[in-house]
């Protein structure tokens, strides 16, 4: 007992010595182990000095209607961007064509070098796609009963399909990074034929079949501009209640082909404040200010194209 007595004292100091080295050898390894994480540089993004639109497309992104001849959409985001980011400067490259279907688009592309180059080097892509395909179906079509209008829609939903693929595929082969910005379609005859339903569902029909087909590409966002440019300034339900009542005894709820031609050659008036009262189904400069706005919004959410990792 005594002799355990007089070893105690060593075994005490002994464990104090092992723990105090274990402390400090952990400690070491802790404070070691804090420093290499603050050590770490944390990425910095910075605003891009210059900034490549490419748009892509059909009369929409032409800017076809544009009084101001500002190229539409694409002149006013350029400046939309420039206000808010005042070290960026943007150049733009405007590749729509008035009248193009999805697959004349892609057409373009395959013949083109200079698009094709150009699409290489873009920050950003935007695209107008499908107004065309639609209206080709429609314009056969709309003055027969809804069955047979949805009939050609449903049948026409699948080939438009697989042209959007081919499409999509195309750019994103030339361009596998940028951020690609895909408007919607909408109904530039609202305001005269409120009361026929089948127009506003085969357009809501369309769009949604865009939008699916996005879906298998990353970083494309689908700019949702059908409710905004549809209804004009009737956006509220009294509202579209009213332009219903006013226009109902018009339609019967049908389409006639003499309606249509007086609405389009009615010439310096249209019911639809964004509308074109050149042709009567283009946005005007109002309406492609409009257009720019919400586009601006999903880019400023979805903002990779202007910022550089250092």
């Amino acid at each position: 007992m005594k002799r355990w007595k007089g070893w105690l004292p060593v075994f005490l100091i002994g464990a104090v010595l092992i723990g105090g080295g274990y402390y400090l050898m952990t400690g070491s390894q802790s404070s070691s182990t804090s420093s290499s994480r603050v050590a770490q540089p944390q990425p910095q993004y910075v605003e891009k000095k210059n900034v490549k639109l490419v748009a892509l497309g059909d009369s929409l992104t032409h800017g076809q209607g544009d009084e101001a001849n500002e190229g539409g959409y694409v002149g006013v985001i350029k400046s939309k961007i420039e206000k808010k980011y005042h070290h960026t400067t943007v150049a733009t490259v405007n590749y729509g064509v008035t009248g193009d279907r999805s697959d004349q688009i892609l057409a373009r592309l395959n013949q083109q070098p200079q698009l094709r180059k150009d699409l290489k080097s873009a920050d950003v892509i935007t695209m107008t796609v499908g107004g065309n395909d639609l209206m080709q179906i429609l314009e056969k079509n709309v003055m027969g009963s809804e069955a047979q209008v949805t009939k050609s829609v449903d049948a026409g939903e699948k080939t438009y399909q697989q042209k959007l693929t081919k499409l999509f595929s195309a750019v994103r082969k030339e361009n596998p990074r940028a951020p690609i910005f895909v408007m919607s379609i909408y109904n530039p005859f609202y305001a005269y034929f409120p009361d026929v339903r089948i127009i506003n569902q085969s357009i809501d029909q369309w769009n949604q079949t865009t939008r699916d087909t996005m879906g298998a590409y990353q970083g494309m966002y689908f700019v949702n501009i059908d409710k905004l440019m549809t209804y004009g300034q009737y956006q509220t339900k009294s509202e579209q209640k009213q332009l219903l009542q006013e226009e109902k005894t018009a339609n019967q709820g049908k389409v006639s082909q003499a309606r249509v031609i007086n609405i389009m050659n009615h010439k310096d008036k249209n019911l639809n404040k964004y509308i074109s009262t050149d042709d009567n189904f283009h946005p005007n400069h109002t309406g492609y200010v409009q257009i720019a706005n919400k586009l601006f919004q999903s880019m400023t959410k979805h903002d990779s194209w202007e910022y550089v990792r250092r």
